[in-house]
């Protein structure tokens, strides 16, 4: 199982960037840069290639909406240059709330619009010249649009590779089952190993019953946070505000795919007052509701013991890639850390 670490947008980049040749040391094996409304991460990938020899890097994830398919395509191919080959395209659909406040363009069709995505990125690194007559994407733009003058190029430069792997963020049972056929990573969000195969089981079979052999296995990129000792367990509480957000906050009533994911687990009564109460404004009592048996599952916070068996659970379960957010109190006791989950998931 490899070990990844996912980068936080909200602060202290330069500092984290500056650590990761230790964490690449220690036995890290990709990173993954978040792009939510905050600093772009294309420029910040940029700048891990350079402070990095081995590790992966992906973006965690870049919004299918906020830039054109082939933009997309182009600028992979340019982060696999200057990395070496070392990329991850990290897509997902990201929700109504910021593709239409933040970037206004309208939130339609995100499972055609992944597919369709997909397919011209491929295109483009085949350097095949682009023609693309889709639903929502059509290249050149047909007469009677534009100037009439677009024409068929291709890339000019020749990537490094002409596949670069491409991970989809899904929890959906839909987006689910097209990312098992079309991707070669699958990023869920507050997975839970135990309740994986209920939620997701044939949504990814599907999926697969489809997908092209020539892309290989799905890698499977779990998230969890992880501390290891006899007196950690408290640290789980740090995760109810993060829980409450996305299950009370990311999306309105009826449009909030955590919340949707939350009740799929079970938590269908959880689910409902704790979104009541986040859009109402209370949002402490809203985390205080978030049951703590879906933070102690998503987690891997506890003894060693039990973090042995949590990353067997997690193998168990498909997982290839465990993402993993350490927590302590130095870079130092950080390291250790994922040497630790290294050692564990090896």
């Amino acid at each position: 199982m490899r070990i990844g670490m996912g980068l936080n947008y909200s602060g202290g980049f330069k500092e984290t960037v500056t650590a990761l040749a230790d964490y690449e040391k220690a036995g890290l094996g990709i990173v993954f840069v978040a792009e939510a409304y905050s600093f772009d991460a294309v420029s910040q990938m940029g700048y891990i290639a350079a402070k990095t020899e081995r590790m992966q890097i992906a973006s965690g994830i870049l919004p299918i909406y906020s830039r054109t398919p082939t933009l997309l395509a182009m600028t992979a191919a340019g982060m696999d240059y200057v990395s070496d080959g070392r990329f991850v395209l990290g897509l997902g659909a990201s929700g109504p709330q910021v593709i239409e406040g933040f970037h206004g363009v309208p939130y339609d069709a995100p499972l055609a619009r992944t597919r369709e995505v997909i397919e011209i990125c491929r295109k483009v690194w085949r350097r095949e010249r682009l023609i693309h007559d889709g639903k929502h994407y059509t290249l050149p733009l047909p007469q009677g649009q534009g100037t009439g003058l677009g024409k068929p190029l291709k890339l000019i430069n020749h990537p490094v590779r002409a596949r670069i792997p491409i991970v989809v963020a899904a929890i959906g049972p839909k987006n689910v089952e097209l990312t098992a056929e079309l991707a070669e990573g699958w990023e869920p969000i507050f997975y839970v190993p135990e309740k994986a195969a209920d939620v997701w089981g044939t949504s990814l079979a599907a999926g697969r019953a489809r997908r092209d052999p020539s892309l290989g296995d799905l890698d499977v990129v779990a998230q969890a946070s992880l501390a290891i000792g006899d007196d950690v367990a408290g640290l789980l509480e740090f995760g109810r505000p993060m829980a409450a957000l996305y299950i009370g906050g990311m999306g309105a009533k009826g449009r909030n795919f955590y919340n949707d994911l939350a009740r799929r687990y079970g938590y269908e009564k959880e689910a409902e007052q704790i979104q009541n109460l986040y859009l109402e404004g209370k949002k402490e009592e809203a985390a205080a509701l978030v049951p703590y048996e879906l933070l102690e599952k998503m987690s891997l916070i506890g003894s060693e013991g039990f973090i042995r068996d949590r990353v067997q659970a997690l193998r168990d379960s498909g997982v290839t890639t465990l993402n993993v957010n350490p927590i302590a109190a130095t870079h130092e006791e950080r390291v250790r850390l994922i040497e630790k989950i290294v050692d564990m998931a090896s």
